[in-house]
Parts: C-alpha cells; sequence; structure tokens
C-alpha cells in the first residue's frame, strides 16, 4: 500500500508539473493562475500547493539542480589526487554529453529560459537560487567558514555558469545550430573556469584548487 501511495503521489505531482509547463509555455508565467492549473490538472488549489510551495516552484521545480547539486557532488566525491577545478570540468562535460539541462542547450532548454526571462518574479528566485548556489559551493570549497576569497572563487564559478548558458541560449535563439550553442557553451565555461585557475588556492580545503601545470584542456 505504501509504495502505490507513493507512486501515485509523484504522478499527481508530475501531472500538476507537466500541466503548469504546457500553460506556461503557450501563454507565459505570469498570466497563468494557479486555480487554472489546478483545473487543468483535475486537482484542486490546495493539492497544487501541497506539492509546491509557491508559483515559482513550478517553473523552478528542479532547485537542487539550480543550487548546483551534481556540482558540489563531484567535488565531494572527486577521486583521490583530482584537483577540485578539474573534477567541475570533468563534471561540466559529462553533464553536457548527459544533455543535462543545466550544461546543455537544446529547443526544450530555450523555451523554459525564455518563461523564465519574462517573468520578474522568476528571474528574482532564479537571482536567489544563484546565491545560495555560491554560498554552498563556497562552504564546499573551503568548510564551514569560507572567507571571502574562497567566497569570490565561488561566486565566479557560478557565475561563469549562469553566463555560459544564458550565452548558448542567445545563440540557439538567433539561429545556431545546438551543436555550435553547446560549444560556445563549453568554451565560455573554460575561459572562466581558466580565470577561476588563476586565483590564490590556499582556502581551498583538501589541498590547491588545481594541479594543472600544462596547457591541455578537456574542451575547447
Amino acid at each position: 500500500m505504501g509504495q502505490l501511495r507513493e507512486s501515485k503521489k509523484r504522478e499527481t505531482r508530475q501531472r500538476i508539473s507537466d500541466t503548469a509547463t504546457a500553460l506556461f509555455f503557450a501563454r507565459g508565467f505570469e498570466a497563468v493562475t494557479v486555480d487554472e492549473i489546478a483545473i487543468a490538472a483535475k486537482v484542486s488549489k490546495m493539492t497544487v500547493f501541497n506539492y509546491f510551495a509557491r508559483k515559482e516552484e513550478l517553473v523552478l521545480d528542479r532547485e537542487d539542480d539550480l543550487r548546483l547539486l551534481p556540482i558540489r557532488l563531484a567535488l565531494r566525491q572527486r577521486p583521490e589526487g583530482e584537483a577540485p577545478i578539474d573534477a567541475l570540468r570533468r563534471v561540466v562535460c559529462e553533464m553536457n554529453v548527459q544533455k543535462h539541462p543545466l550544461c546543455h542547450v537544446n529547443g526544450m532548454t530555450v523555451d523554459w529560459w525564455r518563461v523564465v526571462h519574462a517573468s520578474q518574479s522568476l528571474k528574482a528566485r532564479l537571482r536567489e537560487l544563484a546565491d545560495e548556489a555560491s554560498e554552498l559551493l563556497a562552504i564546499e570549497l573551503a568548510g564551514p567558514n569560507p572567507d571571502g576569497l574562497t567566497r569570490l572563487t565561488a561566486g565566479m564559478i557560478v557565475l561563469t555558469l549562469f553566463t555560459a548558458r544564458l550565452e548558448a541560449v542567445r545563440l540557439f535563439e538567433r539561429g545556431v545550430s545546438a551543436r555550435k550553442a553547446n560549444a560556445a557553451f563549453l568554451a565560455l565555461m573554460e575561459q572562466g573556469l581558466s580565470a577561476v585557475e588563476q586565483l590564490p588556492s590556499r582556502t581551498v580545503t583538501g589541498g590547491p584548487l588545481s594541479r594543472r601545470t600544462g596547457t591541455d584542456r578537456p574542451y575547447p
């Protein structure tokens, strides 16, 4: 019985999310009400809020991803001897290949970004999530009390990721192919990470930020 109940909960949550996404894509975030979502999903308004505490979560429902959880886990679980900056390079490449929406651009992600950037409340929430991601990444790099230099390092990494993804979206919207847009994403990521690599590394837990001595890079 417990498994069946959990399965029905997942199904209901997914139905609400899919319904809301379709409405937002068609009409924009601000134009759609929670009442309309509830009616279209065949649930009560209270049920919608039982699964999503605020309307913004219906769009930004992968908040763990937007707080860079996959990247923070890659740093935490990196093989012995792998420097943090190289772990970042590796996981970004892997997520791009896997078409993870955080590190890959296609038609669906562009539609999603179009909805987000048309809404002031969604953009505000996205900025909050970026700030949270920066703080959590600083803690991952240097422990529970990161200093200013570590926060600068983390902030540059987060800004690099969000800027590279936004640039890839812009290119895609201008008619550039998905392949070229994603290549631009990776190239801009490398430029940002190379800049981060020049920062002092004494604040990073477990050794230097980078042990790289050559000029080789895992992507352009």
